[in-house]
């Protein structure tokens, strides 16, 4: 069969709504703020659909699949040869990513789990433990970075996803010293994905991190139905707490950098 592009956002939405917390990112990426940056590839038919995202230095490839279905994306991802970058990052099942080796080297980074809130009680009842979070904004920026720098160097950041007003901070003594927010944020989709949680060091244990992670859920599901998260699958200290707050495992893929031979 033969490769398609794809360009109609509205059945891409219509597709990926049938499964959204395996499809949080892909429907988060047809929001206006992000959609030019998306190319969007299929097989024809109902297959499973692959997304190239290319804001950052290095593009990200997405095709996300249940475990039990993963054999599908194979001949997708066979397609896609001729039309992928030199080098990017790849968020797919581990047997699918097999398949590019053989054109491009392999740098895993690890497994990650995506995880849906699919108890949202719980992080209704998390307690604050007398930490305030607050919204952070751009006046926020400098201090945002610098915590990234000490606690969280080389995260995926983009600035421009704190003008959705879904970043949340707690200080002490005036220092910023945990924060929650967004790789996603649809409204109109009704899907949020958390990203760049981190506690500064010094503070770890301490309870922070998921008094903001909590608050974020809670103002989050005033606008979405969905709220879902990638984490690492041995970074048992976040993935517990993220258990504790609601969430669940949806599947499992591996973070790959490839780059052309």
């Amino acid at each position: 069969m033969s490769l398609l592009s794809l360009h109609d956002r509205a059945a891409l939405s219509d597709r990926f709504r049938r499964d959204p917390a395996l499809h949080l990112f892909e429907l988060g990426d047809l929001d206006d703020l992000l959609w030019p940056h998306t190319s969007w590839y299929t097989l024809g038919g109902d297959g499973p659909v692959a997304l190239l995202y290319t804001v950052g230095a290095v593009p990200t490839l997405l095709a996300s699949s249940r475990a039990e279905r993963a054999a599908e994306l194979e001949p997708l991802l066979e397609a896609l040869l001729p039309v992928l970058p030199r080098r990017f990052l790849g968020h797919l099942p581990g047997r699918a990513a097999k398949l590019l080796e053989p054109a491009y080297a392999a740098r895993s980074h690890g497994s990650m789990l995506r995880m849906e809130l699919t108890d949202p009680a719980r992080a209704d009842r998390h307690p604050r433990g007398g930490w305030a979070p607050e919204p952070l904004g751009r006046a926020d920026l400098p201090d945002l970075l610098a915590l990234f720098a000490r606690s969280y160097p080389g995260n995926w950041f983009d600035e421009r996803m704190l003008d959705s007003g879904r970043y949340l901070g707690v200080r002490l003594d005036g220092r910023l010293v945990a924060v929650a927010g967004v790789h996603v944020y649809a409204p109109a989709q009704r899907v949020a994905a958390l990203g760049n949680v981190t506690t500064d060091p010094q503070l770890r244990g301490r309870g922070a991190a998921g008094a903001c992670v909590a608050e974020l859920c809670r103002q989050l599901l005033t606008a979405v139905d969905h709220v879902g998260l990638n984490v690492r699958a041995d970074n048992t200290t976040a993935r517990t707490l993220y258990e504790r707050l609601g969430f669940s495992v949806v599947t499992e893929f591996d973070e790959t950098t490839f780059t052309a031979l």
